[in-house]
């Protein structure tokens, strides 16, 4: 294999344009250049590859069968860049996410479709796991970014906050006498507590707030999404731990009832997560762009 491409591209120029003049003013070098260049190639290929004419240049046999592979190489490179020039104009490609089914449905959704609208050309994935699924999906690399809930730290990982949230206890008709009182975190256990399945972030989160104040938190019913959370807590099973920017319709139309919790669990946010030091493709950069 030789090593100087840029001997293939004088010979690719040559054998196209059949002069060595043309073929300089092409490549923007001079004719003697080209010759020497030429000579340098039979020279390591060990024959002939153009016959001089009195006009121009003719490939030898050797030299057809040479271009046959070098101009399909030319090709080759030149589809490669024209793909890659679709991509940075959005007219091809692909993004892929990680988020959970709750951040989709309730942060990730409209963006999608703003998206998409936009460039229909662009292939969306997204992958549902949740955030610690996620951002070892994505230092994996089978994700450009993740969409998370935050805390979240990762020294592989740099996040960067969306989107602020509150957790919320809430209910239905069945424990609204409690949204007049309130309840303390210390007395909490006294009534049936719905919470996400642990694995979690959010989990975790509302476990490690609860355990700051000396309290171990008991779910009656465990379940794996707010969805399920807030259809259970409006069917009277208990008292759910909810997020209120996720829950807001539910709780204009009286479905759901806000219980006061002292002391209220600390804001926190939505974050985006991407790999440290690496590039992200353009799609996902302009995507990236959308969000808050």
């Amino acid at each position: 294999m030789i090593a100087n491409m840029e001997w293939y591209r004088v010979f690719y120029w040559t054998a196209k344009t059949g002069s060595l003049s043309r073929a300089a003013e092409q490549l923007f070098i001079t004719q003697p250049a080209v010759t020497h260049t030429i000579k340098q190639l039979e020279a390591k290929l060990g024959g002939q590859l153009f016959f001089r004419m009195a006009k121009g240049v003719k490939l030898t046999s050797e030299g057809e069968v040479l271009y046959r592979y070098i101009e399909q190489a030319y090709s080759f490179m030149e589809t490669g860049e024209r793909m890659l020039a679709e991509m940075h104009n959005l007219q091809s490609g692909e993004i892929s996410i990680g988020a959970s089914d709750t951040l989709c449905k309730h942060y990730l959704m409209p963006y999608l479709e703003h998206f998409h609208r936009q460039f229909p050309d662009i292939r969306i994935r997204v992958t549902n796991r949740t955030t610690p699924e996620t951002t070892a999906l994505l230092k994996e690399g089978k994700i450009d970014f993740g969409i998370v809930h935050m805390p979240a730290s990762d020294n592989q990982l740099d996040f960067r906050t969306s989107m602020a949230l509150q957790d919320i206890l809430a209910c239905g008709s069945a424990y609204s006498a409690l949204s007049q009182t309130g309840i303390s975190l210390e007395n909490i256990g006294e009534h049936p507590l719905l919470l996400l399945e642990k694995g979690s972030s959010t989990r975790r989160f509302l476990d490690e707030h609860a355990k700051s104040h000396g309290v171990k938190l008991i779910p009656e019913l465990e379940l794996g999404s707010f969805d399920l959370l807030a259809q259970f807590a409006r069917s009277g099973f208990g008292i759910a731990f909810l997020i209120r920017e996720y829950v807001s319709d539910e709780l204009a139309s009286g479905e759901l009832i806000e219980i006061p919790l002292h002391p209220p669990t600390p804001a926190r946010s939505i974050g985006v997560a991407t790999l440290r030091g690496v590039p992200i493709s353009a799609a996902a950069k302009r995507f990236l762009e959308l969000l808050p």
